[in-house]
């Protein structure tokens, strides 16, 4: 039961650190973006390019998905800014014609084979805890997650930047008048939760892999932590996520054997948040400032 609670914490943080990106630019720039589970797909096809290299192939992997990442959500902005006035279902046309044709792409490269993904040395092997072996990978994993919830946290509550954003949100107008382009403030969110996005799929390499499909995944997963925890919330998107990684890991072993018995429990979850609280947990008109 501690290797499954454990690893529902180190799925839960990379799911964190995926679908926080999502949040952000759904919850605060009101931008649906459906190419997010692609993005992610990219920085796993990055890791699995480099796997084996050592420390410095998984550092490059990091590197370039960041890039990618920083760019991708660049071009994004510009591409869904005409369509800021319009319906949420015109955002989401767009972005998931971005999305098959990124996943085409990758195809295209790297064919439609199912790719390993090795961990850096020295976090390749397994370690005790609590009597339990547990391999090393997931336990930095959880570290990693730990840490960047909290740099997320700080940036979006504590900083100047976090402030502007949240500005941006409640009155762009004023922002506008202030001398403050508001399409950069835009980009920038985007470009931070597109590189968050490919950064998720470097480190969720070694735990899924590269291979197709794993990009409609990883978004619905975000999607429904997006729910939960409710839109434009750091602390939502934690909370979501770890519930998610505990729900859909135990739910597995403890109905193992029975056929989409953890999807059915993962989607009974998502029923239950929005029965009682439709706007998630932490959801709100500016969900970063409750």
């Amino acid at each position: 039961m501690l290797v499954s609670v454990l690893n529902g914490f180190s799925i839960g943080f990379l799911l964190f650190i995926l679908a926080v990106g999502l949040s952000l630019v759904f919850g605060m720039m009101d931008v649906l973006n459906l190419a997010h589970g692609a993005l992610f797909l990219v920085g796993a096809y990055l890791g699995a390019a480099f796997s084996g290299a050592g420390w410095g192939g998984f550092l490059a992997a990091l590197g370039l998905a960041a890039v990618a990442g920083l760019v991708a959500g660049g071009i994004l902005s510009l591409m869904t800014e005409p369509l800021r006035r319009r319906s949420h279902l015109d955002q989401a046309l767009l972005t998931l014609g971005v999305a098959f044709v990124v996943a085409e792409l990758l195809y295209t490269v790297f064919s439609d084979d199912p790719l390993s993904v090795l961990a850096p040395p020295g976090l390749d092997g397994s370690v005790s805890v609590l009597g339990a072996v547990y391999p090393t990978y997931r336990l930095a994993l959880i570290g990693v997650g730990s840490v960047l919830a909290v740099v997320v946290y700080v940036v979006v509550e504590r900083t100047r930047v976090g402030a502007l954003v949240r500005a941006t949100v409640a009155d762009r107008e004023m922002v506008s008048a202030l001398g403050v382009d508001n399409r950069l403030v835009k980009a920038a969110v985007f470009a931070v939760g597109s590189l968050l996005a490919t950064t998720a799929g470097v480190l969720g390499g070694p735990i899924y892999g590269a291979r197709p499909g794993l990009d409609a995944y990883v978004l619905i997963l975000a999607l429904v932590v997006v729910v939960i925890g409710g839109l434009g919330s750091v602390r939502g998107a934690l909370l979501g996520a770890l519930i998610i990684g505990q729900v859909d890991t135990l739910g597995r072993v403890l109905l193992q054997g029975v056929e989409g018995a953890a999807s059915f429990i993962l989607f009974a979850s998502l029923a239950v948040v929005l029965v009682l609280r439709p706007q998630g947990l932490f959801g709100g008109p500016v969900g970063m400032s409750r």
